[in-house]
């Protein structure tokens, strides 16, 4: 009796797969396509007579307007040793006489530390020394230079 109970156990069952030989209809695939006015990439090589030379994105020639220096109230031209330890030289031109120049130092939140200078400063490049407070820890800070309605901010590091 044990023995019939286990072979039914065993036994297959009738599969339940059916196939079917019908030809099922073929779903058109569409690629989307892109409407839009872009120029294709087109590389520039050896313009200079050295071949595989990359000069150019593409033969598309942006036009970039700079204004001229002489417009500009302020320029950073240099700000060095950096990273600094106690005494911090700047190299600033100025393109007005009179003009109300503020040098601060700033932290990593935007607050104001330290301000370096507040003054009148006449028109052309000036170098500027300043000695670091001791108060001030080691680490990023910015320099802001503003000179009437302009301003550069500049990354110093302290040690």
């Amino acid at each position: 009796m044990v023995l019939l109970c286990s072979l039914n156990s065993w036994s297959q069952q009738a599969d339940s797969i059916h196939i079917s030989l019908k030809n099922k209809s073929k779903k058109s695939i569409r690629v989307p396509e892109i409407k839009a006015n872009i120029e294709s990439y087109k590389p520039m090589f050896g313009t200079f007579g050295y071949s595989g030379v990359y000069n150019s994105y593409s033969s598309v020639t942006k036009s970039v307007t700079v204004a001229p220096a002489k417009d500009k109230l302020l320029t950073v031209v240099k700000i060095y040793p950096n990273p600094v330890e106690d005494q911090l030289n700047i190299i600033l031109a100025i393109g007005k006489d009179g003009t109300q120049t503020t040098i601060k130092i700033i932290d990593l939140l935007g607050n104001e530390v330290v301000t370096l200078s507040n003054e009148r400063l006449n028109a052309g490049e000036q170098t500027k020394s300043f000695n670091i407070p001791s108060r001030l820890n080691a680490g990023i800070y910015f320099l802001r230079v503003t000179a009437g309605s302009e301003s550069q901010v500049k990354r110093i590091s302290v040690l």
